[in-house]
């Protein structure tokens, strides 16, 4: 919904969905948050879906009936088999755009807000501490070669999906005044950087895990404690309780691409009690 005072319009990415107690604070808060927030559009990380781990076809379509426009992953989307055929037909599923030629699947996406404002959705996974795959820098260049603000495009969010911190702030100051907004997924844990950069490009290092927070992001307490105490290596049950969803609610000028602000989201379970 265009803001009848400013023009902007506002997205929302929401973090990484884990598991069912994800999934059930996905359908609980999202109706309330396009409300609260006059949203024109959704983006959510999908990568943890299925049991804490993974996505199949059937959550994948579970999640897009919930009104989502595009749903993003990163290291674990190749966990269910199944997934590396669906993921070629289905384009609002996307993949990191670094994965190597002849993964199956699409790096970006793109859709329209019933105002027709094109956002466009770029993927990326980060090396440090991850996979070696291809350079997520010069991914993104090669998409911005082919996609511009202004012209194909009239914004566009990338979901940085990436471990080390240096390397999620060092991808938004790279991209900085190229695209509308930077946030950084697969950690889990929200950060407190939220910012616009000086060339407006917004930016947060991790938008946090819809999923629950009284586990060990997303796992049960008692199986992964052990490896920490003992160092042997314990089976990841995930934690099925009352979740928080996590985000990110990015608005901007539909006119230039450019970030006026972004705002942390949490809404339910022990995270919405955290004062922002």
């Amino acid at each position: 919904m265009v803001n009848s005072a400013t023009g902007s319009i506002s997205l929302l990415h929401i973090g990484d969905i884990f598991g069912k107690s994800g999934r059930r604070a996905l359908k609980s808060h999202l109706q309330s948050l396009r409300a609260d927030y006059h949203l024109s559009g959704v983006v959510a990380n999908g990568e943890n879906a299925a049991g804490g781990i993974g996505i199949t076809q059937d959550i994948t379509e579970e999640i897009l009936s919930q009104g989502i426009n595009l749903i993003t992953s990163g290291n674990h989307v190749w966990r269910h088999k199944e997934i590396q055929s669906f993921i070629g037909l289905e384009r609002r599923l996307l993949r990191p755009a670094n994965y190597p030629k002849g993964a199956p699947g699409f790096g970006q996406g793109l859709f329209t807000t019933p105002e027709g404002v094109r956002v466009g959705v770029l993927n990326l996974i980060g090396r440090v501490f991850m996979e070696p795959l291809d350079c997520p820098f010069r991914a993104a260049d090669n998409y911005l070669k082919k996609t511009a603000m202004g012209r194909d495009v009239d914004a566009i969010l990338v979901d940085f999906h990436g471990e080390a911190t240096s390397e999620k702030v060092a991808m938004g100051m790279y991209l900085d005044g190229r695209v509308t907004a930077v946030l950084g997924t697969h950690t889990h844990i929200p950060t407190a950087d939220h910012r616009v950069l000086p060339g407006g490009t917004g930016y947060m290092t991790d938008v946090g895990m819809t999923g629950c927070y009284d586990g060990i992001i997303g796992m049960k307490r008692e199986s992964v404690m052990p490896r920490f105490l003992t160092g042997i290596p314990t089976r990841f049950q995930p934690m099925d309780a009352e979740a928080s969803l996590c985000g990110a609610v990015v608005t901007f000028n539909p006119n230039s691409g450019r970030c006026l602000s972004v705002r942390p989201v949490r809404r339910g379970g022990v995270l919405e009690q955290t004062t922002l």
